[in-house]
């Protein structure tokens, strides 16, 4: 059960990325509404300038606030909490940049991806800096579907989310 706290503690500037992008979102999309070479768009209306940007400030700052709880470096703090929302905010756009090219629709299922999509973007980006066990990085992995299917179905029952993944 430790270790589960543990890996959670970890990513967890990536799940509030995450979750701030989807919050915060709405207004112009990221790809200002242009087109890839197959004519479809980069990335849809679902990745706003808003949602990346809220998603990035709010994965740092979750890291700079466990500074203070755990006497991290501020500056360490920054970069990494930087390098996670950051990481999740790029996932979520590269899935749905795939999502388009394979010619499924914005809020369409990708199941597995959709859930882990910003979570593979925040390790690999944070890498450099993260060095996480294999054990650890397989427990992020299996525990984020199982936390992200609850939070989205409890966000569909409150009518904050339009559909339940």
């Amino acid at each position: 059960m430790n270790e589960i706290v543990s890996a959670i503690w970890v990513i967890l500037p990536a799940y509030i990325a995450n979750m701030t992008a989807c919050m915060f979102g709405g207004g112009k999309p990221l790809d200002l509404n242009r087109n890839f070479l197959d004519g479809r768009r980069l990335i849809g209306d679902g990745v706003t300038i808003r949602g990346t940007v809220a998603g990035v400030f709010f994965g740092s700052l979750t890291y700079i606030l466990k500074s203070f709880l755990y006497a991290y470096s501020v500056p360490f703090s920054l970069e990494l909490g930087f390098l996670l929302g950051s990481g999740a905010v790029l996932g979520d756009l590269v899935e749905s940049f795939f999502k388009r090219r394979i010619k499924l629709k914005q809020g369409a299922p990708l199941p597995l991806l959709d859930q882990l999509d910003f979570v593979f973007g925040a390790l690999i980006l944070s890498r450099p800096i993260l060095k996480l066990n294999i054990q650890k990085i397989l427990i992020i992995i299996l525990i984020t579907p199982i936390l992200h299917f609850s939070t989205n179905y409890i966000g569909y029952k409150l009518k904050l989310k339009e559909v339940p993944w």
